[in-house]
């Protein structure tokens, strides 16, 4: 079942998250990640959210999201992105298609 990464980043440090983003879309497409929105346009419905850099990443699974998470790729980017950003993520899984 397809799973999501939904991230909230502020970036503290643009230059330094530079690299970041440059970096990190080929480890996420080691695992079948593909971006669905990433830094774009967000325009608040309802509720009190303020969110800054909204990104979301679509895995083939939750077990691909994990692996590229917790992935020996990753970790040197997530280094780099927790000295020039406070990012708040969650996985979500999500549902299973209903046929029509």
């Amino acid at each position: 079942m397809t799973a999501y990464l939904i991230a909230d980043v502020d970036v503290t440090n643009p230059a330094v998250f530079e690299e970041y983003k440059r970096e990190v879309p080929a480890t996420e497409a080691r695992y079948g990640g593909k971006y669905l929105g990433r830094g774009g346009l967000t325009k608040i419905l309802e509720g009190d959210w303020q969110p800054h850099r909204l990104v979301i990443i679509e895995f083939p699974d939750m077990a691909s999201l994990m692996a590229w998470y917790e992935s020996p790729e990753y970790a040197p980017l997530k280094a780099i992105r927790e000295t020039c950003a406070r990012t708040r993520i969650i996985a979500l899984e999500g549902t299973a298609a209903v046929p029509s």
